[in-house]
């Protein structure tokens, strides 16, 4: 429900990502992972990012080796691809990876794993997009379908960030389980077991969210980048991101002196930096309408400094941040 729209990356983006390869930092864990190393006797997995890490750690149990290609405190939209990683990948028996999310692991999934890479993004049913988003406010604003098509550009991106919505996690590894079962049959129990469990913390989790945030009186959720599309579509909430679908995607002066005066207007009292992402936008708007700045975690990555070990912890760190930050009951 953001006011702003951003432009899907191109293909091109994502080739020039690819050549840019040989001189670019990667993951030494995703190279440690590589199917090259022997490590251990169990499927290797590579993940693009963290929270397809831990899905596929929960669902593979002690029959995988998973390993990361973002390395703890990268932010995951801009990785890069060391040629080690691109070798890893290569190597891997499978690539769990998001489509759209990280050019440069795109054009590494289409030449070095075309067999096993495995797009998340189809079991999470992507659905939000910036340009809903915007039409959401706009019409919350009271602009016609008619006015909101002349502030509209021609396409659409995809908000990918589908995992701060714990339900559709769940069903990004109940899939990620049929998939393992395909690569590994004498494991098909043990994966959909797995499955089950982490479905059932999920679920668990999203009780207590929609619990937590039953009764806040601000609505608006004023973040530092447009990740909290899908965490507030499914629990009440209306999310305005100051930057776009990418952190990199900063508004110019006029966006931001919208987004001062919305939060005057809404009466926002805290306005959201996050981790892994330089807080100076996000503090200027906080500074000009006069309220607080807290940290709300995206879970694009884990850091030292992260609120909890995991990706749940991380997510009832959030949800007790959302409950003060909007004032809720």
């Amino acid at each position: 429900m953001s006011i702003w729209t951003t432009r899907a990356v191109t293909a091109a983006t994502a080739s020039a990502a690819a050549l840019a390869l040989a001189g670019c930092g990667g993951s030494d864990d995703a190279a440690a992972g590589g199917a090259g190393d022997g490590a251990g006797d169990g499927l290797t997995v590579v993940a693009g990012f963290y929270p397809l890490e831990w899905a596929a750690e929960r669902v593979g149990g002690d029959r995988l080796d998973v390993s990361s290609l973002t390395p703890p405190g990268a932010e995951a939209h801009d990785l890069e691809l060391a040629p080690r990683d691109v070798a890893a990948v290569a190597e891997a028996d499978l690539l769990v990876y998001l489509d759209g999310f990280q050019p440069a692991l795109d054009a590494v999934a289409a030449t070095e794993a075309a067999g096993t890479a495995w797009d998340a993004g189809q079991a999470a049913d992507l659905t939000l997009t910036a340009e809903e988003h915007a039409a959401e406010e706009h019409a919350a604003e009271g602009e016609t379908a008619e006015e909101h098509a002349e502030h509209a550009g021609d396409d659409e991106a995809l908000d990918p960030h589908f995992w701060l919505d714990p339900i559709r996690l769940a069903s990004v590894g109940d899939a990620l389980a049929e998939r393992l079962a395909e690569a590994d049959p004498d494991g098909a129990a043990g994966f959909e077991q797995n499955a089950a469990a982490l479905r059932a913390d999920l679920e668990a989790l999203d009780t207590e969210i929609q619990d937590g945030l039953a009764g806040c009186a601000v609505d608006t959720l004023v973040t530092g980048h447009d990740a909290f599309g899908y965490l507030a579509d499914r629990y009440g909430l209306e999310v305005v991101g100051i930057s776009g679908l990418s952190p990199s995607q900063e508004p110019d002066p006029a966006q931001l002196a919208e987004i001062t005066a919305l939060v005057r207007e809404r009466g926002v009292t805290t306005v959201y930096t996050e981790t892994l992402v330089d807080p100076a936008v996000a503090e200027t708007v906080a500074t000009e309408a006069g309220v607080r700045t807290a940290v709300l975690d995206p879970i694009e990555g884990l850091t030292d400094e992260s609120a909890g070990s995991d990706y749940l912890e991380v997510m009832r760190a959030n949800l007790a941040t959302l409950r003060e930050g909007q004032s809720c009951s």
